[in-house]
This record gives structure tokens, sequence and C-alpha cells, in this order.
């Protein structure tokens, strides 16, 4: 059986850098990589937690051939982390092709980061589609 790694859907703080879970902050420590929307503006949050994890860009504008590479390391068995620059990766963001593909090739996929109110519509969402969003849900 291959030995695949995991891609983990991880939610950044919107506004205040301390609205991050203390499992996001340990899921970028421990991957092997961060793809991020912005490494620009995702750096400053890694280095306002001292997180050295690599870090490599993945937006919308990413070709064909920086997907594969990704997939490529997580079927090696390397562990990835995705964010976006703030909130979950996945809605209104680039990371729906990733998680598409990596769920496809059978990839773990696991959130961190936040409360998992919102992993079906993540799961189920392409931006083919239509969503109407109404409003945050009640805690």
């Amino acid at each position: 059986m291959e030995t695949t790694g995991t891609l983990y859907v991880v939610a950044t703080p919107i506004g205040n850098l301390e609205d991050i879970s203390a499992r996001a902050i340990a899921v970028l420590k421990q991957v092997d990589l961060i793809a991020a929307e912005d490494t620009r503006h995702s750096k400053r949050l890694l280095q306002h937690f001292a997180v050295s994890t690599p870090l490599t860009s993945y937006h919308d504008f990413s070709s064909d051939a920086d997907v594969q590479k990704l997939l490529d390391d997580l079927s090696a068995g390397r562990s990835i982390a995705l964010i976006s620059d703030a909130g979950t990766p996945l809605i209104s963001d680039p990371g729906f092709r990733l998680v598409e593909k990596a769920s496809l090739r059978h990839c773990s996929d696991s959130r961190a980061g936040r409360e998992c109110r919102d992993c079906s519509l993540e799961r189920r969402w392409h931006p083919k589609r239509s969503v109407f969003f109404r409003g945050i849900f009640a805690s």
C-alpha cells in the first residue's frame, strides 16, 4: 500500500493574529511544507509565531505543474498545510483545485484552526457553482 502524506487545510486569522488556534500553529510547525496564497502576507503570521517551516506559493495563477508538484509531494508522504491570506482556504480562494485533485488521489486531508462548520461546503464548493452566503453561523 502506497503511503500518502496529509494535506492540512488551515484557517488563518482575519484581522488579529492572536485569533489563530493553538492546533493551527502546531500544524504549521509540524508539516513539511506550507502552501500559501501570498507568501509575503503569510511570512508575517509565520514570523509572529516562530514557524520556520518552508513556504511555497499557491494561488489562482499557479500552474498545473505547480499543483502537480504539491500532489507529488503528498504522494511521497510529505505533509502540506494549505493557507490563505485570511480565513479558510477553499471559500473564495484557490485551494479548491489542490484539495479536489488530492482527494482524487486518496490523499488525506484534515482541517485545523477552527470548528469544522463549513467543511461540507468546502468539499462540495466549486468555482463554477453558486453559493448563497447569508451570514456567519451562530456560535
